[in-house]
């Protein structure tokens, strides 16, 4: 009996959802360092960076200023310049003047919308802290550059910020910030702070600051009343389970996008044995840290269980690294998916989410050793706790 050809519809739905999750070519990829010889570490750290600043370039740089001897240099430097030593003006002339920047609360337009924001966070913590943790970098100075920068943040609450008056207490947290420059300009940054954290230790009540924040925002920005599903599948089709690529040799993104696919959307838990070491270290947002891969399954079914139509998309990756030496990859995220679930945030609300984030993780002989995930959890719980 021959067999019955499938519907195009359907063909086509599969193709458009292997594409989803298809990899870059390399030819479409920015360029990756193959090795850590422009690093952090390399550099010395933060503290000879800004004390004795090297004056030989190392990386070509065109149109950055002269003193910069390369891009992490020029990262670290001016987040110094700008943030601790309140140069704010700076940023006139390391932003473009229509620069987009997203943040916890969504889309910021413009350098201006930049310097109001800093000048808030300073005034709030006028004694700020900003400590490089980690700076994953790729591109070059022909199409932009690309970096991810892990900061620890320390500060004591003096002054006023939006959130209240003063507290007197110092806090400790953390962001990521990835940006895009060329020729000494940032003209796109997606920044992650751990605000729920910050509000914690702040000693205020999370629950109910999420609730004001949620009440006073405008819809759209939650994106409005979702009409239809996420979507991790084409129509009633079941999600793909992506088999590793017969490429030779280790494809970062190829592993990236496929673990992120097949854990997510597929619901394939058991692959973090495939993906990750048994030793794993987790560190994520709101004080989450986690040892071990059993740990790190739950967290995940905590989140699939309060959204259970979660749906995960990888918009962004680079890294630098190779075989030998291990890779640091830097993944920038989102979710959709609706609180029907119990869990940390209480009972279901049927309220539809949006959630992104950035991971940065460190792979080391094809597996992933250590993890730091940031998301915009109090965005979140504005999304669930407003009236």
């Amino acid at each position: 009996m021959a067999q019955k050809e499938k519907p195009a519809a359907a063909t086509e739905a599969k193709s458009s959802a292997k594409a989803a999750v298809k990899p870059r070519t390399p030819a479409d990829r920015p360029i990756m360092p193959t090795d850590f010889s422009i690093s952090l570490k390399a550099s010395g750290g933060t503290d000879q960076m800004l004390r004795n600043p090297r004056t030989e370039r190392i990386q070509s740089m065109r149109g950055y200023e002269d003193h910069y001897v390369d891009i992490i240099d020029w990262i670290v430097r001016i987040t110094h310049r700008c943030w601790e030593e309140k140069d704010i003006g700076y940023i006139y002339s390391t932003y473009r003047h229509n620069a987009i920047v997203y943040d916890d609360y969504g889309l910021q337009y413009g350098r201006d919308k930049i310097v109001a924001d800093t000048v808030h966070t300073i005034n709030a913590f006028p004694d700020i802290r900003l400590f490089a943790d980690e700076i994953i970098w790729a591109g070059d100075d022909e199409k932009g550059f690309h970096t991810s920068h892990r900061t620890v943040i320390a500060g004591t609450n003096t002054g006023y910020s939006k959130y209240g008056p003063p507290t007197g207490r110092r806090v400790l947290c953390w962001c990521i910030a990835n940006c895009s420059s060329l020729e000494n300009e940032m003209f796109a940054e997606w920044v992650i702070y751990d605000t729920a954290s910050m509000i914690h230790q702040l000693g205020f009540d999370l629950r109910e600051m999420a609730r004001k924040f949620g009440n006073e925002m405008d819809s759209g920005a939650f994106h409005g009343a979702r009409a239809g599903e996420a979507e991790r599948q084409a129509g009633q089709d079941r999600p793909q389970y992506l088999l590793p690529s017969n490429a030779s040799g280790f494809d970062v993104e190829e592993f990236i996008r496929r673990i992120y696919h097949n854990i997510w959307n597929r619901r394939c838990l058991a692959d973090v044995r495939l993906s990750h070491h048994p030793s794993l270290q987790f560190i994520g947002s709101t004080g989450r840290s986690i040892q071990g891969r059993g740990d790190y399954q739950s967290f995940i079914l905590s989140i699939l269980a309060m959204f259970p139509d979660l749906a995960m998309r990888v918009d962004e990756v680079y890294w630098m690294g190779n075989d030998d030496d291990g890779y640091l990859v830097s993944v920038r995220w989102n979710i959709q998916g609706t609180h029907k679930g119990n869990g940390i945030y209480g009972e279901p609300t049927n309220r539809p989410i949006s959630m992104w984030g950035i991971t940065q993780h460190q792979i080391v002989d094809g597996k992933i050793e250590a993890e730091w995930m940031l998301f915009n959890e109090f965005v979140v719980m504005q999304q669930i706790f407003r009236d």
